[in-house]
């Protein structure tokens, strides 16, 4: 496995825009592409130009060479427009459609550009290139209408007319230092900081694992320079990955002695002042939140909210701008995917003119958008902001299903995945990954049922407490006193008692864990609700866990704390917004060994992110116990992408950032650790996809958190599936 800096596949296939129709497979497929998540022979993938997009990986093990043979309408009478030699095509004979030889400004590569996502890049603008002729000294740009065109095959032998197969093509055009083609893409970096301030940057780049050699990187420049002059001081050479890292380095005194302008991936993505994190629009008050907010009201769904630091604690807000660079796996962004929040890094937000004029007191009432390029913040009413949120909040009320026929606790080895409705997603999830891994890589441990919950509630009168409260106008229309009653409703769950036949049971389970785990051991009670973990739902951030350590008296004091996280102020609201019936609210726990002193911890998505034709799988990582997910004020994770995208079906590791507490050079995850961490992520992938009934489905993807314990030995904590 490699180890790479940031960078995209720039030559694989990227999702379609809707208006363009994927070519489909042909049934002859013998060479390459999507390989099955899950263990077993990884077939060889031997072509940047082979997969073909939006098919199920789970389906095919193979796809063709022939995978392009059936063609989008669109680009199929394109042949005609030009000659059926290359050589024939001279300097403005392409028509728009199918691409250009030169450009004449940044309108006229707008046009041809398709927006894409790219690793620290999110739907950044594209358009290929393919350059005919590299081994002649008159060598032609062929800018290609990537709006038209997915494949750097499909241009050559549907806009120019060339007559080769995919094999003799693909030949010609990489991993030879004697190509007669160089193909790569250009990519838009609109807000990128340079020493004169934000401007738009243009790298080129080339397949990650293509070792282009600095003569071809020149040959690509001048063509670039000369096609685009006007965008000569804005373009620069972009090593994509480790093969071409590793190459710039032994060839950086030639390139430099060629006058060839490079940035590395370290400087590319650290210079960016604007990342749309999850694009949308929004209304709310905006408000500046700064740390701790003693006195203030809490942030709710008629706020826009500007963090100085990302927060640990969120509840559901209209939209979200943050002043700290943020991960797409960090808990903040997770809940905004899953509410539709606008969210967006804005560099020095409190500082930016567009912004500092709503700064102000009483602050105003805004409309907000984050798009792919920028955000918009415009002055909005009242009733404009009530219609939107009216119009976003579910029509019906909806009930979450409980079964509280199962009396007593279990272990997890008696728990099926069908047992949701009893003891929660995350346990039975939980209990779902020991059967997937041996030994202690998943922990053992038993869950408390939702009926223990519902006989606890019953019992000190909460349910009649909590619609007390809901049917006071006060309560429900004014944010800070709902978090303070709240506040006091947790405070009043923790001090009662527990019934005592359960009170009974759960000593006798946590007796029973002791004589496996010993006296001294901490139990780590973890919240379990019919309202997280769901397929649509995953509540990430809304209840807490606590663990109970050796001399705190009674299990059920904890489990107790564990029960009035169900009304956290932002549980709460999210569940309000929703319009989930908070009495059909239950609360499981899953108790099992906690372990101090981890090494690192990290959250993981069983796709890849960026490109869905590509499969892999998108890893934040972190030192210590310093949560990924709610990470401390200023803390960067490591951030990178396991694909399948070398010669010959290699994983490669491309790297977006790396972790702020560690040295540089140094990563979290050893390349060794990674490649048993993409293994058991496999396995996890192929054991739940049946299970949610998603086979067949290429979108489906499980959301899993880990851990690298005190010895240096992987654990798995959770896995849901993936709110997208």
């Amino acid at each position: 496995m490699k180890t790479t800096t940031p960078t995209r596949p720039c030559t694989a296939p990227t999702l379609a825009s809707a208006s363009t129709s994927p070519p489909a497979p042909a049934p002859d497929q013998a060479a390459g592409g999507l390989v099955p998540l899950q263990p077993g022979p990884r077939p060889v993938l031997r072509s940047p130009e082979a997969p073909s997009p939006k098919l199920d990986s789970d389906a095919l093990a193979h796809l063709g060479a022939a995978s392009l043979a059936a063609r989008p309408a669109s680009t199929a009478s394109l042949v005609s427009a030009v000659g059926r030699q290359p050589g024939r095509a001279r300097r403005g004979e392409l028509p728009e459609s199918v691409g250009a030889t030169a450009l004449a400004d940044r309108a006229a590569f707008e046009r041809l550009a398709r927006r894409d996502d790219a690793p620290g890049a999110l739907q950044a603008r594209e358009v290929k290139f393919l350059i005919v002729g590299a081994d002649t000294a008159s060598p032609t740009l062929y800018l290609i209408n990537t709006r038209n065109f997915d494949y750097h095959f499909d241009f050559a032998t549907q806009g120019l007319g060339m007559t080769d197969s995919l094999e003799s093509f693909n030949a010609k055009t990489y991993f030879s230092d004697r190509r007669q083609n160089i193909a790569g893409s250009l990519i838009l970096h609109d807000n990128f900081e340079g020493e004169s301030g934000t401007t738009p940057l243009f790298t080129f780049e080339f397949w990650p694992t293509d070792q282009v050699k600095a003569p071809h990187v020149k040959k690509t420049y001048d063509a670039l320079a000369r096609a685009m002059p006007w965008a000569v001081g804005q373009l620069k050479y972009h090593p994509a990955g480790s093969t071409q890292e590793a190459l710039f380095h032994r060839e950086a005194a030639e390139l430099e002695r060629l006058a060839i302008p490079v940035i590395e991936s370290k400087a590319l993505f650290a210079h960016v002042t604007y990342a749309p994190m999850n694009m949308g629009e929004g209304y709310g008050t905006l408000r500046v939140i700064d740390g701790a907010r003693a006195g203030e009201r809490p942030p709710s769904i008629r706020d826009v909210v500007l963090f100085k630091s990302t927060p640990n604690d969120l509840s559901h807000v209209g939209g979200i701008i943050t002043e700290n660079p943020q991960t797409p796996l960090s808990h903040i962004n997770l809940k905004a995917k899953q509410n539709s929040t606008p969210n967006a890094y804005v560099k020095n937000a409190t500082q930016d003119p567009r912004i500092v004029p709503f700064l102000r007191d009483p602050p105003p009432v805004v409309y907000y958008r984050v798009g792919p390029d920028g955000f918009e913040l415009r002055e909005a009413s009242e009733e404009e902001a009530s219609r939107w949120l009216e119009g976003v909040r579910p029509a019906a009320e909806q009930h979450p299903e409980r079964d509280l026929t199962i009396t007593e606790a279990r272990p997890l080895e008696e728990i099926a995945f069908g047992d949701a409705h009893a003891f929660g997603a995350k346990a039975t999830n939980v209990a779902e990954l020991r059967r997937i891994f041996s030994g202690d890589t998943v922990p053992a441990g038993f869950a408390v049922p939702f009926h223990f919950y519902d006989r606890f509630m019953e019992a000190n009168g909460f349910y009649a407490d909590v619609e007390q409260l809901r049917a006071d106008p006060t309560f429900t229309s004014d944010a800070g006193v709902r978090e303070a009653r709240l506040k006091a409703l947790r405070g009043r769950i923790k001090a009662a008692p527990m019934p005592a036949e359960l009170a009974t049971e759960l000593s006798a389970l946590e007796a029973r864990m002791r004589r496996s785990v010993g006296p001294e051991a901490g139990l780590r009670c973890r919240s379990s609700t019919n309202n997280e973990d769901l397929p649509r739902f995953n509540g990430a951030g809304l209840y807490d866990s606590y663990t109970h350590r050796p001399g705190e008296g009674e299990l059920s004091k904890t489990i107790k704390q564990v029960y009035a996280s169900m009304w956290n102020f932002r549980a709460f609201e999210e569940r309000e917004f929703y319009r989930i019936a908070h009495g059909d609210a239950a609360m499981g726990v899953l108790v099992h060994k906690n372990e101090d002193g981890e090494q690192a911890n990290g959250v993981a998505y069983t796709k890849n992110i960026y490109d869905e034709n590509w499969p892999g799988f998108y890893v934040n990582a972190q030192l210590g116990e310093d949560l990924v997910t709610n990470p401390t004020a200023g803390a960067t994770p490591d951030e990178f992408l396991v694909s399948r995208i070398g010669p010959n079906g290699e994983d490669e590791t491309q790297y977006i950032s790396h972790s702020s507490q560690v040295e540089e050079g140094q990563t979290v995850l050893s390349p060794e650790r990674v490649e048993e961490l993409v293994a058991a992520l496999e396995r996890i992938h192929a054991h739940f996809k049946p299970l949610y009934g998603r086979e067949g489905d290429a979108t489906f993807a499980m959301d899993v958190e880990f851990k690298i314990r005190a010895n240096g030995a992987l654990q798995i904590k959770q896995a849901r599936p993936v709110v997208d």
